[in-house]
Formats: C-alpha cells, sequence, structure tokens
C-alpha cells in the first residue's frame, strides 16, 4: 500500500493527503466541457483513457495552447498505437505509418482492424482529425509534420533492432526527441513562449530523449517478456551473449553493470533539461515541461544498480510522484529536485563498476549546472520527532478514512 512506503518520507504522507483534499487543483483543473464541441469532448475522454501520465498536465496548459496540445498527443498516440501492433502485416504497415500524415485531411479515414488496447483512436480517428482541422493553421502545420517525420522514423525501426549508442539516440529520437520539438514549437506559436524555445532543437530534442531512455531502462523486463528489445546492442553486448541473460540471477553482476551504463547515458542528457526549463516562461508550460523530466531523475535513480529491474517493476512511490508534481512549480524548486537525486545515485556508485568514472563525471556537471547560482534551500521539514510521528499517524489514518469513503464515481491519481 503506498501509505506504508512513504512512511519513512512524512512530507509524501501529507501531500497524498493534501492531494486527496483536492490541493492540487493548479495541476489537475477541471476543465469547461460544456462549452466545448461533442467531438472535443471525446478528444479528453481519449486523452484520459490512453494516458496517464500527461493527461494531467495537458489539461493546465493555458488558452488554445491545450487543445492543441491534446489533439498533438492524440495523433501521435494513434500513430504508435499502428506501430505497436504486431497483428498488423509490415506490408500494410509501413505505408500506414509513411502517410499516416494525410489522414489528418481525411475527414472519414479510420483504422478498425487494430488488436491494440488503445484502439479506439484509430477506430474514432474522424473525431480526432476533425479537431485537428479546427487548431489555427500554425498548429496544423507543426503536427502534420512531427507526424510525417515519425512514421518514416517509426517505419525504419520496425525491421532494424537498435544497434550502436548512437542508432539509440536516433530510435529515441524518432519516437520522443521530435515530440519534444513538435511541443517546442506549439509553445511558440501560441506566443506563450519565446520563439528561440521552438527554433533550438537540440535542448528540445533531449528533453525527449531523456524521457524516453528512462523508460526503456525500467521497462527491460516487460520489453523482454513482448519480444522487444531495445536496449542497444552495443551496450549489452558487452557484459552478456543475449540480452535476456541479464534476467538470469547468476548474470546479476553483468546485467548492473549494463544497467549502469545506460543510466549514466540517459543523465548526461540532464543539462540540456536543465537549460530548456530555465527559458521558459509562462507557468503551466513550465510545469508540464518540469513535472515529466524530475518523475524521470527519480525514476533512474530508483533504477541505479537496482536488481529490481530485472525481477520485476520499478515505480517511485505514488507520494513521492504527488510531492514532485506539487514541488516542480519553479526553476530552483527543479534544481534542488535534480540535485537531490544526482546525490542520491553517486551514493550508489560502486567502485568496481565499469562506467563509474564517467557516471562520476556527468554527475559532477549537473551538480555544477544544479548549483550554480544561488545555495539551494532545503527540502526538508524541520519538524521535532514528537510532532513528525503525530502529522504522520494523522494522515495515514486520515489516508484510510478517505479511502474508505470515496465515492465510486471519484478520481484518483494513477501511479507512475
Amino acid at each position: 500500500m503506498d501509505i506504508l512506503k512513504s512512511l519513512g518520507h512524512p512530507e509524501e504522507i501529507y501531500n497524498l493527503f493534501k492531494f486527496k483534499m483536492g490541493g492540487c487543483r493548479a495541476v489537475m483543473p477541471k476543465l469547461d466541457y460544456e462549452s466545448m464541441s461533442e467531438t472535443l469532448r471525446t478528444c479528453y475522454v481519449y486523452l484520459n483513457q490512453t494516458s496517464r501520465s500527461f493527461a494531467a498536465v495537458i489539461q493546465a496548459l493555458d488558452g488554445e495552447l491545450r487543445h492543441a496540445v491534446c489533439i498533438f498527443y492524440l495523433v501521435l498516440r494513434a500513430l504508435d498505437t499502428v506501430e505497436d501492433d504486431m497483428t498488423i502485416p509490415l506490408e500494410k504497415k509501413v505505408p500506414l505509418l509513411h502517410d499516416f500524415h494525410t489522414f489528418l485531411y481525411e475527414p472519414d479515414w479510420c483504422f478498425t482492424e487494430s488488436k491494440e488496447k488503445d484502439r479506439q483512436v484509430l477506430e474514432d480517428f474522424p473525431s480526432i482529425s476533425v479537431e485537428f482541422r479546427n487548431l489555427g493553421q500554425e498548429y496544423q502545420d507543426v503536427i502534420s509534420d512531427i507526424c510525417h517525420r515519425m512514421g518514416v522514423g517509426m517505419a525504419e525501426f520496425l525491421e532494424k533492432k537498435v544497434g550502436t549508442m548512437q542508432e539509440w539516440d536516433k530510435y529515441c529520437h524518432y519516437v520522443a526527441g521530435l515530440v519534444g520539438m513538435g511541443l517546442s514549437q506549439l509553445f511558440s506559436a501560441s506566443q506563450l513562449e519565446d520563439p528561440e524555445v521552438g527554433r533550438d532543437t537540440e535542448l528540445a530534442n533531449s528533453m525527449g530523449l531523456f524521457l524516453q531512455k528512462t523508460n526503456i531502462i525500467r521497462d527491460y523486463l516487460e520489453d523482454q517478456q513482448e519480444g522487444r528489445v531495445f536496449w542497444p546492442q552495443e551496450a549489452w553486448s558487452q557484459f552478456a551473449s543475449h540480452l535476456q541473460d541479464f534476467a538470469q540471477p547468476q548474470n546479476l553482476s553483468s546485467a548492473l553493470a549494463c544497467l549502469n551504463l545506460l543510466v549514466t547515458d540517459a543523465l548526461r542528457h540532464v543539462p540540456d533539461v536543465i537549460a530548456y526549463l530555465s527559458r521558459l516562461r509562462n507557468q503551466s508550460v513550465f510545469n508540464f515541461c518540469a513535472i515529466p523530466q524530475v518523475m524521470a531523475i527519480a525514476t533512474l535513480s530508483a533504477c541505479y544498480n537496482n536488481p529490481q529491474v530485472f525481477q520485476g517493476v520499478v515505480k517511485i512511490r505514488k507520494g513521492q510522484a504527488v510531492t514532485l508534481m506539487m514541488e516542480a512549480t519553479n526553476m530552483q524548486a527543479v534544481q534542488s529536485i535534480i540535485a537531490q537525486y544526482t546525490q542520491e545515485i553517486l551514493q550508489k556508485v560502486s567502485l568496481s563498476d565499469p562506467s563509474r568514472d564517467k557516471t562520476l563525471c556527468i554527475l559532477g556537471v549537473i551538480q555544477e549546472k544544479t548549483l550554480s547560482k544561488t545555495a539551494l534551500p532545503s527540502r526538508a521539514h524541520h519538524l521535532s520527532p514528537f510532532y513528525l510521528s503525530a502529522a504522520m499517524l494523522l494522515a495515514a489514518l486520515s489516508w484510510q478514512y478517505l479511502s474508505v469513503t470515496q465515492s465510486p464515481g471519484s478520481t484518483d491519481m494513477q501511479g507512475s
């Protein structure tokens, strides 16, 4: 149970209680569905059904940008559903991926042959495409372009496995870096952010690569069980003959060495993440960008040198996720969070780890970036042990009460 996992972290219990009582309205606002068209309401239903991670922060974006990003997400979700569906033969899938961007301008186009869990975004694609065409031309141009480039990239890797580290970067660019670039262009098109945010494709690409690499690292076992391979061969072949060998207990030492190598590679994007976030001026855009990034570095910290990556699922605690969501609202707080998890990883670096020197080097660069301005305030709560224990007990009892009395129709935050 999440409340028990958070007992050693009293600030998480407090934030869980606060979140449960509705103290996170700024991050998860209630939308005015009555003012929307029927198809736009349907799009937001699909958004909440298909995205646990991004639905909340998308709906918190300001003005027309909210609808543009919602449609952008659903278009790419539909494209991704085609790529993921192993029941679609390659001779049909490749043209679908190449031409998908053209379907945005075909009012009646839909695809009813998918067996994937998110197939409703394909079956009811006309509801999404009509709202795409209702967007301003500046938004349509960005979404169509990114959809086209991503479809071509996905098709390239359908039959080609990720071999070199350079190919790992290329694959992550196609499936996530392009998303970061497209979002940045949407931010600038909305005029909520400076044009330079959309123009600097290198920083935007790094934002996507950091998130995607974190997901790939964390999902080792799930991908193995589903027959998918995203860890680059150049990395794992240094430590094993086959990637699946890492799941065997006798190969734990080699598995951890490869894991730490990939975490180190992902961490090299963090300085770019800090630079990107430092440019943002709109609060809703900052929250949208910062929250997934701090979740990612918390996840990487949990994964680093952790055997559980090869035995099950590594997740950050729900209380931890809520705390990060509530705290990552300004650059100083984000720097403090990154510094905290950087320090956690540093404390776990082994003297015998083959990537030790590279890991220490990038951690040093990140620490320098997080402490480059003024000394950051402590995020610790300075409470006496007596009051701390009392607060923990009160929060635990309150959480139990709310869990029992919560009505069936109410919503709760999904696990990370």
